[in-house]
C-alpha cells in the first residue's frame, strides 16, 4: 500500500511538472527550458539530501549517471513533442511507451504480480490510450509529434529500469548521479548547437517550478520502487497524464471528451485494483 500511495502521488507530481514544462516550451526554447529546468532540480536534490541519507557508492553513481543520460534524452524529446503537439495526446503517448518498459524488463526479471495487479496493469495501459483520443479541432497529433512522443516514451522507460538498478540502500545518490549526468548532457548539447539559454520572457518561474516537480516526482518515484515491484510501480507513474489532462484543460481550454472521462475512471480503477492485489 505504501508503494501505491507513493507512486500514484508521483504520478499527479510529474503530470504537474510536465504541463509546466509544456507550458514553458511554447514559450522559450526547449533546450532552455530542460537545462534550467534540471539544474533547479539539481538544486533541490543536493538540499535534501541530509533529510534522507544513504550509502554512497560508484555502483550507486554510475546507475543514475546512465538513468539521468537516458531520461534527459526522453525530457527533451517530450518537451519538443508538448511544443509542437497537443498536450493531451502527446502525453498519454509518452506513458503508455514509458510504462510498457518497466513492465517488461520487471516480468522478464523474475517479477510475478499477481492476477488482479495484472488486471489493473491492462487497465491503467488501456486508461493511457482512452485518456489520449481528442475529437475536438485540432485535437489529433502530427505523426512527427507522435513519433517524438514515443521515442520520448523510451527515454522515460530507460530511465525508471536504470534507477531501479541502483542499491536500495543508495538514498538519494543515484538522483544526484542522474541529474549530474543530465545537466551535463544537455549544457553540451546546447553549446554545440549554439543555442541561447536565455529563457524568454515570463517563462522563468514556470521552467523553475517544472524542475522542482520533475525532481520531487523523482524522488516520490525512488521511494516508490523500494517498496514494490517496478512492473506495478511504473504503471502508477504512467498514469500522470490524467493531471497533465486536466491542467491543459483548466488553463489551456483543451476539452475533454466523454472518452477520456472514461479512461480517467478507468485509471482509477487500475490504481484500486493494483492496490488491493
Amino acid at each position: 500500500m505504501t508503494a501505491v500511495i507513493l507512486a500514484t502521488a508521483c504520478a499527479v507530481v510529474y503530470g504537474t511538472a510536465d504541463f509546466f514544462g509544456g507550458l514553458a516550451s511554447k514559450r522559450t526554447q526547449v533546450l532552455s527550458v530542460v537545462v534550467l529546468s534540471q539544474i533547479a532540480g539539481l538544486a533541490l536534490i543536493l538540499g535534501l539530501l541530509p533529510l534522507l541519507p544513504g550509502v554512497f557508492s560508484d555502483r550507486a553513481l554510475l546507475w543514475g549517471l546512465a538513468a539521468g543520460l537516458s531520461g534527459a534524452a526522453g525530457l527533451a524529446l517530450f518537451y519538443r513533442a508538448l511544443a509542437t503537439g497537443v498536450m493531451s495526446v502527446v502525453a498519454p503517448t509518452t506513458a503508455v511507451t514509458s510504462a510498457a518498459l518497466p513492465v517488461v524488463f520487471g516480468l522478464a526479471t523474475g517479477e510475478r504480480p499477481g492476477v488482479w495487479a495484472l488486471v489493473g496493469v491492462a487497465l491503467a495501459l488501456g486508461s493511457v490510450l482512452l485518456v489520449s483520443q481528442d475529437a475536438s479541432p485540432g485535437g489529433r497529433a502530427s505523426i512527427g509529434a507522435l513519433l517524438t512522443a514515443l521515442a520520448a516514451g523510451a527515454g522515460f522507460g530507460g530511465f525508471f529500469i536504470l534507477l531501479a538498478m541502483a542499491p536500495g540502500d543508495a538514498g538519494l545518490w543515484p538522483l544526484v548521479g542522474a541529474r549530474l549526468s543530465s545537466v551535463s548532457m544537455v549544457v553540451l548539447v546546447a553549446l554545440a548547437a549554439r543555442r541561447s539559454l536565455r529563457p524568454g520572457a515570463g517563462s522563468l518561474h514556470i521552467i523553475l517550478a517544472a524542475g522542482v516537480l520533475d525532481m520531487v516526482a523523482n524522488v516520490l518515484y525512488l521511494l516508490a520502487q523500494r517498496q514494490g515491484l517496478l512492473s506495478l510501480v511504473a504503471v502508477l507513474v504512467s498514469l500522470y497524464p490524467a493531471s497533465t489532462l486536466l491542467l491543459a484543460r483548466q488553463v489551456l481550454g483543451e476539452r475533454l471528451g466523454g472518452v477520456q472521462v472514461v479512461g480517467v475512471a478507468c485509471a482509477l480503477g487500475a490504481v484500486a485494483l493494483i492496490a488491493v492485489a
